[in-house]
């Protein structure tokens, strides 16, 4: 309701208005998990583990239409990230450490969310425009510190941290964005040669290049509301969500000025509004939202339920599975039933935390899914957190894992 009240004001008869459509972007990272009861997908790191480029595809066409369903035009997605060390707390959001994996999913993906290559009116068909990132190097920080330096050479970003780019912008990514690390020492966000020079340079890129929130307040000079060395860096978009004013006012006087020279200006301005011509967001006409139906709708939890399938890793079994149909099954530890550790960050809220089990209608816990089975081939299945009993179980399944 509130991007709609927003959007009805941009597009108002009024006398001085331009009337220039807004783009609202979200986090729909694994699904629109941003919405109660829409459907969730793995987080990437499970999804790497599927080596399955067709599923990527229909995840992101199921992810588009939910989004657009809310009223949403622009993912926040997909991240191509290459986490090289587990101690980077955002390695689960990256879909492997291996280039060629990366490559192959991160333009089915663009190609799910956007529709393929071509596609006109994309909005009005249920699709969103994509944003691929963290251009660059977020996944190789020194010592996995998140937002700190990436310390490699020019191949070595290219080979291992840009493998996912040039398939997604094949594919037509609308948008990219910039990533808070550093490359040797120089913040991406302010980074020329590698925005200007690589992304829209050699790579091609024709969309636009948006902020991580307050990112270009990172820039050694700037602040959160003053950067003009990010708009001349080749960034199109500041993601300013509490100082976008004193950073318009910043930006008017630089240009004023000459410190942000107007070509540079017209340039972003048009690559913003020609993603909003491709999505259709000058044509009021919206068929797709409000359908809420669509939200979690079984056929998209179908694919859901495929992808975690597929997600699934057994390292070692020793004839422990399959669980006998009438064994007596210990559920122990607490990721057991907790959807929260199942769903993990970026689910309903940014952290993913504070969600009980009753804010995920029609999911099923892991404890929940192995009860019923067992119950069904005369077994039985007993939940213990602390993994405690008074009758010893045939066998225990334990569930662990983070907090988000």
């Amino acid at each position: 309701d509130t991007s709609r009240a927003f959007e009805k004001v941009a597009m108002e008869d009024r006398a001085g208005n331009l009337k220039i459509p807004l783009i609202f972007g979200i986090d729909s990272v694994h699904g629109n998990a941003n919405v109660i009861g829409a459907t969730i997908f793995p987080h990437n790191i499970g999804l790497g583990a599927a080596h399955d480029p067709a599923l990527i595809r229909k995840i992101g066409e199921v992810t588009a239409v939910e989004t657009a369903a809310s009223g949403i035009h622009w993912a926040f997605g997909p991240t191509v990230a290459s986490p090289q060390n587990d101690r980077w707390g955002r390695t689960y959001e990256g879909y492997s450490e291996d280039g060629a994996l990366i490559a192959s999913y991160s333009g089915e993906m663009v190609k799910g969310l956007q529709g393929p290559p071509g596609t006109e009116h994309r909005i009005q068909s249920g699709y969103v425009a994509a944003s691929i990132k963290h251009f660059l190097g977020d996944g190789g920080t020194t010592d996995g510190i998140d937002q700190g330096d990436t310390q490699v050479d020019e191949a070595t970003l290219a080979r291992v941290h840009g493998a996912g780019y040039p398939p997604a912008i094949n594919a037509g990514a609308m948008t990219a964005m910039a990533s808070y690390n550093s490359w040797n020492g120089v913040k991406m966000h302010g980074n020329k040669s590698l925005l200007t020079g690589v992304l829209k340079g050699q790579m091609g890129f024709d969309g636009f290049i948006v902020g991580d929130w307050n990112g270009h307040g990172q820039i050694p000079g700037c602040t959160p509301t003053d950067c003009a060395a990010t708009f001349n860096a080749g960034l199109d978009m500041a993601m300013a969500p509490d100082s976008w004013k004193g950073l318009f006012e910043s930006t008017v006087r630089d240009v004023k000025s000459g410190k942000l020279p107007m070509s540079r200006v017209d340039d972003a301005v048009r690559r913003i509004l020609r993603v909003k011509v491709k999505l259709g967001l000058f044509d009021p006409a919206r068929p797709i939202e409000d359908k809420a139906d669509a939200m979690g709708s079984p056929a998209h939890r179908a694919i859901a339920r495929e992808a975690v399938a597929k997600s699934l890793v057994l390292l070692k079994n020793n004839g422990v599975l399959p669980l006998k149909a009438s064994a007596n099954v210990l559920v122990a530890g607490p990721g057991a039933d907790s959807l929260q550790m199942q769903t993990g960050g970026w689910t309903l809220s940014w952290q993913g935390d504070g969600n009980p089990n009753s804010l995920f209608p029609g999911a099923t816990s892991i404890y929940a899914g192995l009860k019923q089975a067992i119950e069904a081939g005369g077994g039985k299945a007993v939940l213990s957190e602390d993994g405690s009993f008074t009758s010893k179980p045939d066998v225990a399944v334990v569930v662990f894992g983070e907090q988000p």
